[in-house]
C-alpha cells in the first residue's frame, strides 16, 4: 500500500511553519505509524532532504513521547491506543493521512512533529510525590486498602503523560492529566498526609504553565490511550475544594519520591 503523507515541518519554534506533502514508499499493513515515517524519513535521506522529525523512545505505548495529531485526531482513528500502536492497516491504500503536532500555548513547538512538554513535568514536581519516609517495602498485607481504592489508583496511575487530552481540548486543559496524577495518591494511605497541599500545588502550577480551563466534553477521555476515567477530574475537585475549606496553603517540598 501507499499513502499520500501531509506533515507539518517547522525548523524551529521561532520559523514559521507548514504542511508539505510526500508519496510514501510501499509499505505493509503491519507496519506501526512510527516505522512508517522511520521508512518515508530514510527516502528523504537517501534524496538529500532532511527528515522528519518526530519524538519516541519505547514504541510499546508506555513512554507517552510518540504524540502527534493524525488525521485532526490525537493519536489517530483507533481508541485507547499511542501513535505508536497506530498500524497502517487502519488505513487504506491511496488514503491521505494528515500529520500534525500537538497545539497548546503550553506546549511549544520544537520542530516538525516534536513539541515541549515539560510543562506536565513541573506540574509532577509540584506535588506530584510524596516526601515522607516510607522505610522498606512492608509486608503486603499490613495496611490495609480497599480493593475499589487500590483498582481506582492503579487505573489512575496508568497516565503516561503524553498530552493527548490537552491536544483533544478545546482549551487545552491539563486538567485529565493533573486528576490522574493527584487521585493517584489521594486513593492510597501513603498519599494521605499531603493529600490538599499537593492537589493546591499542582493545580496552581497547571495554571501558571498557561493550561485552559477544563470543558467538560470528554474529549480528553475519548482520545487518551489509557482511557483514564474523568472521574478522576470530580476526585480532584473534590479535593480542591476540601483544600480550599481546610486552609491548606503550604506547598510540599520539592524531591520526594513518587
Amino acid at each position: 500500500m501507499k499513502i499520500t503523507l501531509k506533515v507539518w515541518r517547522q525548523k524551529n519554534a521561532n520559523s514559521p511553519g507548514g504542511f508539505k506533502t510526500y508519496q510514501t514508499p510501499e509499505l505493509t499493513g503491519n507496519m506501526s505509524f512510527l516505522e512508517m515515517l522511520d521508512t518515508v524519513n530514510e527516502e528523504l535521506a537517501n534524496q538529500g532532504e532532511e527528515p522528519i522529525a518526530f519524538d519516541h523512545d519505547c514504541r510499546e505505548g508506555i513512554c507517552g513521547s510518540c504524540s502527534c495529531v493524525i488525521n485532526g485526531k490525537p493519536h489517530g482513528p483507533n481508541k485507547g491506543i499511542a501513535t505508536c500502536q497506530t498500524y497502517m492497516r487502519s488505513f487504506q491504500d491511496g488514503d491521505t493521512v494528515v500529520v500534525e503536532p500537538f497545539r497548546a500555548r503550553a506546549f511549544p513547538p520544537i520542530k516538525d512533529l516534536i513539541v515541549d512538554r515539560k510543562a506536565f513535568d513541573r506540574i509532577q514536581q509540584a506535588g506530584g510525590f510524596i516526601t515522607v519516609r516510607t522505610g522498606s517495602a512492608p509486608e503486603a498485607n499490613s495496611t490495609r486498602v480497599p480493593k475499589e481504592n487500590s483498582d481506582l489508583a492503579m487505573d489512575a496511575a496508568q497516565c503516561i503523560g503524553c498530552g493527548a487530552c490537552v491536544a483533544a481540548c478545546k482549551n487545552a486543559s491539563a486538567m485529565l492529566f493533573v486528576a490522574a496524577k493527584v487521585s493517584h495518591f489521594a486513593l492510597l494511605p501513603q498519599g494521605q498526609p499531603e493529600r490538599y497541599q499537593r492537589v493546591k500545588a499542582m493545580v496552581a502550577q497547571m495554571d501558571a504553565e498557561g493550561f485552559g480551563a477544563c470543558s467538560s466534553t470528554g474529549s480528553c477521555e475519548a482520545v487518551c490511550p489509557k482511557e483514564i476515567s474523568l472521574n478522576f477530574i470530580a476526585q480532584l475537585n473534590r479535593d480542591y475544594a476540601t483544600a480550599l475549606f481546610k486552609g491548606e496553603s503550604k506547598k510540599p517540598a520539592s524531591g520526594g519520591a513518587g
